[in-house]
C-alpha cells in the first residue's frame, strides 16, 4: 500500500481520536462540575451589565456582581410571584366554572354512549349469540387476554412511577445544593472575570488563542442573541393572543395569554396544549362562535410562528434560515428541550470553525501538505 495513503489514513484517525476524546472529557467533566459551568454562563450573560456599573456607575467590582445576581433573581422571584398570582386567581374562576363545564361534558358522554355506543353493543350481542360455542369461547378468550395485558401495563406503569417518588423527593435536597453552589460560583466567577480570563490566556498558545478569540466573539453572540430571538418570539406569541383573547371577549385575557407565552417554549406541544383541549371543549358544549374563533386563532398563532421563528433565530445568531431550522430539528431530535439551545449553538460552532478555516488547516494536516 502506498505510504503516503497510510501515513493521510493514520493522521485522519488521530484527528478522530482527539475530537472523540475531547468529546468524552466535556461529558465527564460536565457531569461532574455543572452546577460551575452554569455558573460560568451566568457570569458571562450578566458581565455586560456588571462592567456597566463598575465602569459608569463607579462601584467596586464585587458589589455591582451582587447588584446584578439579586436583581436578576428578584426578576426571576417577581415573574413567579406573578404566574402563582395568575394560576391562583385562574383556579377561583375555575372552582366556579367547572362544575358547570363538567355537567356539560357528563351530558355529552352520556348522550353519545346512548345514541352510539348501546346500540353498537346491541349488535354484537346480537352477533355474537349467533355464533356457535367454539368461536364464542375464542372470542371471550382474547378479550380475558387483552384484559390482562392492559392490566399488566397498567401496573407495571403504576409500579415504575412509585418507585420514581423517592428518587423525586431525593432530588430537593440535591437542587438546593447544586443551587447554593451555583450562585457563590457565580458570584466569585462574576468578580474575578478578567483575572480568571488572564490566567487561562497562559495556558493558551498564542495561535491558537488567535483562531479561537473569533470562534468566542460568535459564539457569544450567538448565545445573547439566541436568547434575544427566544424573547423575541414568546412575546410575539403572548400579544397575539392576547388580542385575539380580547376580540373574542375571554375572561382572565391576559393571565392566559402569559401562560400561553411562556408554554409556546416546549417543542412540539407549545401552544397547542392550551389551544386544542379548548377547543374541543367548545365545541362539545356546542359553544361554535367562541370555538372557531380559538381555532383561528390557534392557526394564525401556529403560522406565524413557523414563518418568523427561523428568520428571527438565524437573523440573531448568525446562520441561514434553513440551517437554522434543520439545526433546531436536529437538536429537538437528539437532546429534546435543551437541543432548542444545544442545536442552533453547534451549528453556529461548526460555522465559525469553518470561517476561522479550522477545518482547512485539519484537511491540510491529513493530507500532509504545511
Amino acid at each position: 500500500m502506498n505510504s503516503v495513503y497510510v501515513q493521510r489514513t493514520i493522521r485522519f484517525l488521530l484527528i478522530l481520536a482527539a475530537i472523540i476524546a475531547f468529546i468524552l472529557a466535556i461529558y465527564f467533566l460536565s457531569s461532574l462540575t455543572y452546577p460551575f459551568i452554569i455558573a460560568w454562563g451566568i457570569a458571562f450573560m450578566m458581565n455586560p451589565l456588571v462592567n456597566f456599573l463598575q465602569v459608569k456607575g463607579r462601584i467596586p467590582r464585587a458589589i455591582s456582581v451582587l447588584i446584578v445576581l439579586i436583581l436578576i433573581f428578584g426578576a426571576l422571584a417577581g415573574l413567579l410571584t406573578l404566574l402563582i398570582t395568575q394560576l391562583i386567581s385562574g383556579t377561583e374562576y375555575l372552582s366556579n366554572t367547572l362544575p358547570n363545564h363538567i355537567n356539560n361534558i357528563v351530558k355529552y358522554i352520556e348522550n353519545w354512549i346512548t345514541g352510539t355506543v348501546t346500540p353498537f353493543f346491541n349488535n354484537l350481542t346480537s352477533m355474537f349469540n349467533n355464533l356457535n360455542e367454539g368461536q364464542q369461547e375464542t372470542i371471550i378468550q382474547n378479550i380475558n387476554d387483552i384484559g390482562a395485558n392492559i392490566a399488566s401495563t397498567l401496573g407495571n406503569f403504576l409500579q415504575s412511577m412509585l418507585k420514581k417518588i423517592p428518587a423525586f423527593i431525593s432530588w430537593f435536597p440535591n437542587a438546593a445544593t447544586v443551587l447554593i453552589f451555583t450562585l457563590l460560583a457565580t458570584f466569585f466567577i462574576s468578580k474575578d472575570w478578567y483575572k480568571l480570563k488572564r490566567m487561562a490566556g497562559k495556558f493558551i498558545p498564542i495561535r491558537f488563542r488567535r483562531g479561537s478569540m473569533k470562534v468566542y466573539i460568535d459564539l457569544r453572540k450567538a448565545l445573547f442573541g439566541f436568547i434575544r430571538a427566544q424573547v423575541t418570539l414568546i412575546s410575539i406569541t403572548a400579544i397575539t393572543v392576547l388580542i385575539g383573547l380580547l376580540i373574542l371577549r375571554v375572561n382572565y385575557a391576559i393571565a392566559i395569554a402569559f401562560i400561553t407565552g411562556i408554554i409556546d417554549l416546549l417543542p412540539y406541544l407549545g401552544t397547542g396544549l392550551v389551544f386544542v383541549p379548548w377547543i374541543i371543549y367548545e365545541f362539545i358544549v356546542n359553544n361554535y362562535s367562541l370555538g372557531i374563533g380559538l381555532l383561528v386563532l390557534y392557526i394564525v398563532v401556529l403560522v406565524q410562528r413557523q414563518i418568523i421563528e427561523p428568520k428571527i433565530v438565524s437573523t440573531n445568531i448568525g446562520i441561514s434560515p434553513l440551517a437554522s431550522l434543520v439545526s433546531i430539528f436536529i437538536g429537538l431530535q437528539l437532546f429534546g428541550f435543551v437541543g432548542l439551545i444545544i442545536g442552533p449553538i453547534v451549528a453556529v460552532l461548526l460555522n465559525t470553525l469553518y470561517k476561522a478555516n479550522v477545518f482547512h488547516r485539519l484537511w491540510d494536516f491529513v493530507i500532509g501538505q504545511k
